[in-house]
């Protein structure tokens, strides 16, 4: 059965005095950035069926401002991980049924994700409210575990 992984970006956050970096909002910029990901997912035709989000503020801002209705988990070994963790995160936590699941995350998490799973795909950049799509041939449970000939980087969009 073929997946759909969708990792996404948190949009741009702000910088208050004071506020430690889990608790970062989105700035205004940031706000739009998250609306218009949420808009462009939809215009892909991508039908999210479950989502894992960092337990971020400015990545919770983000989910909230994309307007995507899915069964959500909020984890937080996302918040600075890396692929082999966010790879544990999914087998532990995505539901088994779910054909296409977004992943709200950070940087570098995100972008290194996607191209462990498809080396050969290219990524130049991954600023704020990006999302990579990746086809993937295995269960999310053997995610990461298997070398997966099946996963592909169909995708990288900007929303700006």
């Amino acid at each position: 059965m073929s997946r759909t992984l969708v990792l996404l970006r948190h949009g741009k956050s702000d910088y208050p005095l004071g506020v430690p970096d889990h608790e970062r909002p989105l700035n205004n910029r940031g706000r739009r950035q998250a609306a218009l990901a949420g808009d462009w997912i939809r215009d892909d035709g991508l039908t999210v069926d479950a989502v894992l989000c960092s337990t971020a503020e400015r990545t919770r801002q983000t989910l909230e401002r994309t307007d995507i209705d899915a069964p959500t988990e909020y984890v937080s070994a996302i918040y600075g991980c890396t692929p082999d963790e966010l790879f544990e995160t999914i087998r532990v936590y995505a539901p088994h049924d779910a054909s296409t699941l977004l992943v709200v995350g950070h940087f570098p998490g995100m972008p290194d994700t996607a191209l462990t799973l498809d080396p050969a795909g290219s990524i130049d950049e991954f600023p704020t409210s990006a999302y990579a799509v990746v086809k993937v041939g295995v269960e999310w449970d053997r995610i990461g575990l298997d070398v997966d000939p099946d996963a592909s980087l169909t995708s990288l969009r900007i929303p700006r």
